[in-house]
């Protein structure tokens, strides 16, 4: 079995519905519940023995080793995270608080279990942190894609606080021989995400009638990846990684945020014939810091380990918007009053630009 943190999270709750699709490999997942991690994204596993929901804290070092004793999963995959850029501006502290002592405390957890298993547990034992390519900074139009060697220059708190768990998973490998794995992943979009990242925002907006706002001139450039294609990549980081390794997980598709929006008002109004919601579209001031350009070069999972997206951005963009259309109960059951409020707040501050 395995043990995943944060798997009632979007790229959690994705990973654990695809992995049961696959194989049998029962699992347990820990997650703190948090305002993005919703057990209705679980509903299809309410009664599979195979997943155990357990409500708990990564930084909880008793519970994480009671659950390391009792169930010795081959793998630990922490998906466990604060993930959002916005909320790390207005409030760090909650992403140092999981992001890095979290993954600090989860990781001395694993490291004091694992250094007493028996030699051939030990050996094939894995622990796979998933990260973001937000730790490697800012690109120019012409610069080259990210790889595994580009420096980390992280230039938000939420991308501070992620370089930061690199770099303590890095160092307990080479420290202490743990064996370890890291993926670098590009935007994640797809089924199940919380709506106050831009596609789901996007989506919710249109079909209210609200305005659908944009940063800055809304040319920032993001590699935009399926939450499903990133899952299959995790699982052959999981199969065929080698230990201490980091592997970047792109899309293939390198889109401007404004492109991004009028293809999602493209799609909508194919599904609902008359509405016109880029006429929506709102250019709202800029984020504080906002990165400009972000693009993986994913040739190392490729060529080491046969890797590639199956979707294209169009595909995806194509399921995604026909789940949302087809989930109004998951939507609704997320927009409770904290996240109205948040949202509200947050864009009622940014004038049109």
């Amino acid at each position: 079995m395995i043990l995943v943190t944060g798997g009632a999270g979007f790229i959690g709750a994705n990973f654990i519905l695809d992995w049961f699709a696959v194989n049998d490999e029962p699992l347990v997942n820990v997650d703190k519940l948090t305002y993005a991690g919703n057990l209705r994204s679980l509903a299809p596993l309410a009664k599979d023995t195979r997943h155990r929901f357990v409500r708990g804290d990564i930084a909880d070092a008793a519970l994480i080793g009671e659950l390391l004793t009792r169930h010795r999963p081959r793998a630990v995959v922490n998906f466990a995270a604060e993930t959002h850029v916005d909320r790390s501006i207005r409030g760090p502290a909650a992403f140092i608080e999981t992001n890095v002592t979290g993954t600090f405390s989860l990781l001395d957890s694993v490291r004091e279990w694992w250094s007493a298993l028996p030699d051939a547990e030990r050996a094939a034992f894995r622990f796979l942190h998933v990260s973001t390519d937000e730790v490697y900074g800012s690109l120019a139009a012409t610069d080259p894609a990210f790889s595994e060697s580009t420096p980390y220059a992280p230039n938000s708190p939420y991308a501070a606080s992620k370089a930061a768990s690199d770099h303590l998973v890095r160092a307990y490998h080479h420290t202490y021989g743990l064996p370890t794995l890291t993926t670098n992943c590009s935007n994640n979009y797809g089924p199940l995400q919380f709506p106050e990242k831009l596609i789901p925002l996007m989506i919710v907006n249109a079909l209210a009638g609200k305005p659908l706002p944009v940063y800055g001139d809304g040319r920032n450039v993001r590699d935009w990846l399926y939450v499903r294609d990133h899952c299959s990549a995790i699982r052959t980081v999981l199969a065929h990684g080698a230990p201490g390794a980091t592997y970047n997980v792109g899309g293939n598709a390198e889109m401007a945020n404004l492109d991004v929006v009028r293809t999602l008002c493209r799609l909508v109004g194919e599904r609902r014939p008359g509405l016109d919601c880029e006429r929506q579209i709102t250019f709202v001031s800029d984020r504080p810091g906002h990165d400009r350009r972000y693009a993986i070069d994913a040739s190392k999972i490729r060529r080491e380990l046969g890797w590639s997206p199956s979707e294209t951005f169009e595909s995806g963009m194509r399921s995604t918007v026909d789940w949302y259309l087809a989930n109004d109960a998951w939507l609704a059951s997320v927009q409770n009053a904290e996240y109205r409020q948040w949202v509200d707040l947050h864009y009622a501050e940014r004038a049109e630009a």
